[in-house]
């Protein structure tokens, strides 16, 4: 079966750090994998991410706090998050974009895992 896979997730204090995981299943050549994120009342947004080459992209609001990595043998990215602030606060969404020449452009979604940084 096909399925991203996220843990991570949590209450933390503002100032605090959480450190999510995706696990990706059954999904094969994955190029680009990444973490988004949507508060509510708001549209899902990106947060962060990572080529099978190691290039990584940040949303200005994350930049210097949070650090996307990969284990690319192990289909896994990770997400650290340091310095969290309540705007912070969201469900945090693994992706997976996968590219071959038969099925062109794929793209997988985890469950989700709420993010949630308060006092």
């Amino acid at each position: 079966q096909v399925q991203l896979v996220e843990s991570g997730g949590g209450l933390v204090q503002p100032g605090g750090s959480l450190r999510l995981s995706c696990a990706a299943s059954r999904i094969f050549n994955i190029n680009v994998m990444g973490w988004y994120r949507q508060a509510p009342g708001k549209q899902r947004e990106v947060v962060a991410v990572i080529t099978s080459g190691g290039a990584t992209n940040y949303a200005d609001s994350v930049k210097g706090r949070f650090t996307i990595s990969n284990e690319y043998a192990k289909n896994t990215v990770y997400l650290q998050m340091n310095s969290l602030k309540p705007e912070d606060t969201a469900v945090y969404y693994c992706n997976a974009v996968s590219i071959s020449p038969i099925q062109g452009r794929r793209d997988y979604w985890g469950q989700g895992t709420q993010v949630t940084v308060s006092s």
